[in-house]
């Protein structure tokens, strides 16, 4: 496998999904708590190198409903979910030169302004990591491959509902797109 070279001026870090609602939920490969402290190291060495980082949240009450077999969305008969399930969980501290978006279904390029801010900071390359790998990081991708940015996918800084939907991605799909690595390749091609 190739190492990898980053320019840390023109990649930007985004961050799917670690939310609340996800923050609870069971996933495999990888715990939660794995996912965010992976997530919190590539922030750490982002932050280092003077690269921009991006958090992606979904609120959770405007989430898209439409008839489907299996369902990841709540019961839209229960009522509105608390704004906590769509708040970033409290381990994130989002600072001031961060960007926050907020999305409405899987991915986080349709109806957000997150192309606007790449293309402002002449982002090239992005590290994506996050929950759920097969959903929101996957959904993301595809559109940020299609948009013909350079990806790379932090592999143990992203986890799903199950180990085998996390796999098929990373070691079927992702390696199309893009650069599949662990978060200890991306910090040492960061220079950490």
């Amino acid at each position: 496998m190739q190492g990898i070279n980053l320019d840390a001026t023109r990649t930007a870090l985004v961050l799917i999904d670690l939310q609340n609602s996800n923050m609870a939920r069971t996933l495999a490969p990888y715990s939660s708590a794995k996912v965010l402290d992976n997530c919190q190291h590539l922030v750490k060495a982002m932050k280092a190198c003077g690269a921009l980082v991006i958090y992606v949240r979904v609120d959770v009450n405007k989430l898209l409903h439409l008839p489907v077999d299996i369902s990841l969305a709540r019961d839209p008969n229960a009522g509105p979910a608390p704004e906590s399930v769509s708040q970033l969980t409290a381990a994130i501290d989002v600072q001031a030169d961060d960007i926050l978006v907020t999305k409405f279904q899987w991915g986080a390029f349709y109806g957000t302004a997150l192309e606007q801010h790449l293309r402002r900071h002449g982002i090239r390359s992005i590290i994506l990591a996050g929950i759920a790998t097969n959903f929101g990081v996957e959904s993301t991708a595809r559109a940020a491959f299609d948009s013909g940015y350079e990806l790379i996918f932090a592999e143990d800084a992203m986890s799903s509902i199950s180990a085998e939907l996390h796999e098929f991605a990373v070691g079927r799909l992702f390696p199309f797109m893009g650069r599949v690595r662990k978060t200890t390749e991306i910090l040492y091609a960061l220079g950490v």
